[in-house]
């Protein structure tokens, strides 16, 4: 019997192809893993999982004494136990280096379409409302030659510094954990105090992972610091924000409007409150969703599983100090 393989949440399957002649490769798809029969069965064999978003916790661990490595189909490794993982001698990867530009054009899509009112405005057409001139009832803002904040300076944050810098003459304010000397010299960025960032920002995006210190980063506090003209764009992970506050903060008007693409519960349901304001612009987290990207992070996730299962380092290992 070949070793198997567990393929959780896995959207190109095609890219498993090349895995199928010495793995029995086994698809579960839109199931509890908590639950589901077939799954826990499967685990208990299983010497690779790959996937997006399974909870690899303690309680998966114990079911699965075989499993080898867990081949993350994303960037973002949250929903991995590392330290259980390392302790067991599990291997986990991510897919990094393949997402960061078509990221920072979703993300930099949504400052623009809530700047401008286009997904508003384009209701307005459909809605037969448009049978005269626009009034200033209409009017949008301006993006160009406007002060972009970004909190969380990496190569995302960078990549969007640097559509804002060249493609709209925009002034780039940031804040980071460490200074980013090539975003200043290249987008000509400027590092400052979050305080002073969030006073100062037309548009204030925040980028940072989310970690312990970043829960709940962004709230009451730091709402009312920004211009009641400042609209606030979320690219990083829905808990980074306290919903509660921005929900106050758009409906007295102490901002001018959000660009979501996360939320603290995805999917977010039909009811949230966010999603009544008509000054808020909200996409079902889609920053690496084109075909090309996530087919490229498809065949990655592949590649760190074989690697893994053949005796070779994974190209993003994750807990290198497994392999001591």
């Amino acid at each position: 019997m070949n070793r198997k393989i567990l393929a959780y949440n896995f959207e190109f399957s095609e890219t498993l192809d090349r895995l199928r002649d010495r793995f029995d490769v086994e698809i579960f798809e839109r199931i509890n893993p908590k639950t589901d029969p077939a799954f826990l069965q499967a685990l208990q064999q299983a010497e690779g999982i790959v996937g997006l978003a399974l909870p690899v916790d303690k309680e998966l661990l114990d079911r699965a004494p075989n499993l080898k490595i867990v081949s993350n189909n994303s960037t973002g490794f949250n929903n991995l136990s590392i330290d259980e993982m390392t302790k067991r001698g599990v291997m986990g990867t991510n897919t990094p280096g393949v997402l960061e530009d078509t990221t920072a054009d979703a993300i930099f899509g949504i400052l623009l379409a809530t700047a401008r009112r286009i997904t508003e405005l384009d209701h307005f057409v459909k809605a037969g409302k448009w049978k005269q001139y626009l009034t200033r009832n209409e009017y949008a803002i301006d993006v160009h030659h406007k002060t972009l904040g970004i909190i969380g300076m990496g190569k995302i944050g960078s990549i969007i510094a640097k559509r804002g810098n060249f493609g709209f003459d925009m002034n780039i304010l940031y804040n980071n954990r460490t200074r980013n000397l090539k975003a200043e010299e290249k987008y000509n960025a400027v590092y400052c105090e979050l305080d002073t960032l969030l006073k100062e920002a037309d548009f204030v995006c925040l980028m940072t992972p989310l970690t312990p210190e970043t829960e709940n980063f962004i709230g009451e506090r730091e709402f009312k610091l920004m211009k009641k003209s400042a609209i606030f764009v979320n690219g990083s992970r829905g808990k980074t924000v306290d919903e509660k506050a921005l929900i106050d903060a758009l409906r007295n008007q102490e901002i001018h409007g959000a660009a979501l693409d996360v939320f603290q519960s995805e999917p977010v349901k039909a009811d949230h409150p966010l999603l009544q304001f008509p000054n808020v612009v909200t996409t079902p987290h889609i920053g690496s969703s084109t075909f090309e990207t996530e087919y490229k992070m498809a065949q990655l996730a592949v590649e760190n599983l074989l690697a893994g299962l053949t005796g070779k380092r994974p190209k993003n290992l994750i807990n290198p100090e497994v392999l001591n």
